[in-house]
């Protein structure tokens, strides 16, 4: 058996565990043993892939295996990773880990949540390993499905409109992508669905590129937060129990700029070049209006949500660019906004668990009652406005640079716009730290409040090191990536 397959055999195991499982320590058993090896597992899969290319080892992909599934359409499972997919799967692995200890004290039904959510995880690390289009939608299927129900009836305020919301249009674009997955198998004349081979056979006439490629990018783009296909992500995100943010957020958004790029771009590599600049305008709009609607909101997780909107169009923004370096940049911002926004939602939700509010006007002096979980705000503040030595700074001055390569006007007008996000960021993060954590407590009762427990500070300790770490010591990251992401490029540029 191929070694990746374990990321979606140990979930596996996982439900099978959950479902024997018969009292609430049996639960938490099965999911920290099952987080732990897949932590693990994608650990060693790092420094065994980092091992290999200094070795001299130049494979686009690694580990790779492929076994006949239904030979009519030659769809096969075939596996394998490059630097993109490992880094994904190492961020897969960080919020599910620290996702099981932020849902540590979740009641009710904890057995059949925890089910649902691995099932979430399940689809996820199979996106990440497969290099067969169909196999590759079977598990983004599976990703996306659990999302209804775990939002639906563990979530809180309007659940069940922001459920059926997210379903609905995460559907639609799933509707889309298998049209554009079936038009690239038919017209690129191939006898297989896997990226990697249809790519290097360059067989798809530019017209029906032209007309397949919207689909694709729009149905990954829905989920990546796409303007004006973003609707769903805020009240979606706001409604979701806390560790399904933080994964939701974290990395299944990420699943929409991975297939853009992996499916949309690399495969329709001429349209990807003739119809850029429509997307372009769009992302740069999301970028700005994201950060904007963040301004001026009350709601701690609608604030978040609305920045994830403006981080992840940074995504598609810097993989419109087509360069190298924006590339990179990226890649990077998917790996850092998952491991920053994960510690945002992980933070918003114990806070809520305490006050049980998020109104940001209701809020106040939370330093000197928890100031454990109240530092980690701070900090993750200061990685979602691009600080140095943290994540987002190495993320966004990666994609901006990278981006300003581009040397006609209408590249560096978008980049020069796309830039005032930094600015509007740093305006709404610097305010709400300070309205929430500092000057006088805004309600008496809050004085009785307790700081931060063990399995929280677990929880978010693992994820400010990751942060912190990422911001101090990126080349590593940026190594890895920059391997996986020339292949493409010079698909799309040659």
């Amino acid at each position: 058996m191929n070694i990746l397959s374990l990321f979606v055999l140990i979930p596996v195991l996982m439900l099978a565990g959950l479902w024997l499982a018969k009292n609430l320590y049996q639960v938490r058993g099965v999911m920290v043993a099952g987080s732990t090896a897949l932590l693990a597992l994608s650990i060693w899969l790092t420094i065994y892939f980092i091992q290999q290319r200094a070795g001299g080892n130049t494979d686009v992909m690694l580990l790779t295996a492929s076994t006949p599934w239904f030979k009519p359409l030659n769809i096969a499972y075939s596996v394998g990773v490059d630097g993109i997919s490992v880094v994904m799967l190492l961020l897969s692995s960080i919020i599910v880990f620290t996702g099981t200890f932020a849902s540590w004290q979740l009641k009710p039904l904890t057995k059949e949540y925890f089910l649902w959510f691995t099932l979430l995880s399940t689809g996820v690390y199979g996106f990440f390993i497969c290099t067969d289009m169909f196999t590759m939608f079977m598990f983004y299927e599976v990703a996306l499905i659990p999302m209804y129900l775990l939002i639906g009836v563990w979530g809180s305020g309007a659940k069940e409109y922001a459920a059926m919301k997210l379903t609905l249009m995460l559907m639609g674009g799933s509707a889309l992508l298998i049209i554009g997955i079936l038009g690239i198998y038919f017209f690129s004349g191939a006898t297989t669905m896997n990226v990697n081979e249809i790519a290097a056979m360059h067989n798809i006439p530019v017209d029906m590129q032209k007309a397949f490629f919207p689909f694709i990018f729009i149905g990954f783009g829905v989920l990546g937060a796409l303007f004006p296909f973003h609707t769903w992500s805020p009240d979606g995100h706001a409604s979701a129990p806390t560790a399904v943010s933080m994964l939701h957020a974290g990395v299944l958004m990420k699943l929409g700029g991975y297939g853009c790029f992996r499916v949309a771009m690399y495969l329709l590599p001429e349209a990807a070049q003739e119809l850029s600049w429509i997307f372009l305008i769009l992302t740069t709009i999301s970028v700005v209006y994201g950060a904007l609607s963040a301004c001026v909101q009350t709601d701690l997780k609608y604030i978040n949500a609305y920045s994830s909107v403006s981080h992840c169009g940074l995504v598609l923004f810097a993989l419109l660019m087509m360069t190298k370096t924006a590339a990179t940049g990226a890649i990077l911002q998917m790996l850092s906004h998952g491991l920053m926004t994960a510690l945002f939602f992980a933070l918003i939700g114990m806070i809520y668990g305490r006050t049980h509010t998020r109104d940001v006007r209701r809020l106040g002096g939370l330093m000197k009652i928890m100031p454990f979980l109240a530092v980690g705000y701070v900090l993750a503040g200061l990685a979602n406005l691009g600080l140095p030595f943290f994540s987002g700074f190495v993320a966004e001055m990666t994609i901006f640079v990278g981006s300003f390569e581009n040397a006609d006007l209408f590249h560096r007008a978008c980049t020069v716009i796309a830039c005032t996000s930094v600015v509007i960021t740093a305006v709404y993060i610097l305010r709400l730290v300070g309205k929430i954590l500092y000057g006088e407590v805004s309600d008496p009762h809050y004085l009785k409040l307790t700081d931060a427990t063990w399995d929280e500070r677990l929880a978010v300790g693992c994820l400010i090191f990751c942060v912190a770490g990422l911001g101090t010591f990126p080349f590593w990251a940026s190594n890895v990536i920059n391997d996986a992401v020339i292949p493409i490029l010079n698909n799309i540029n040659m």
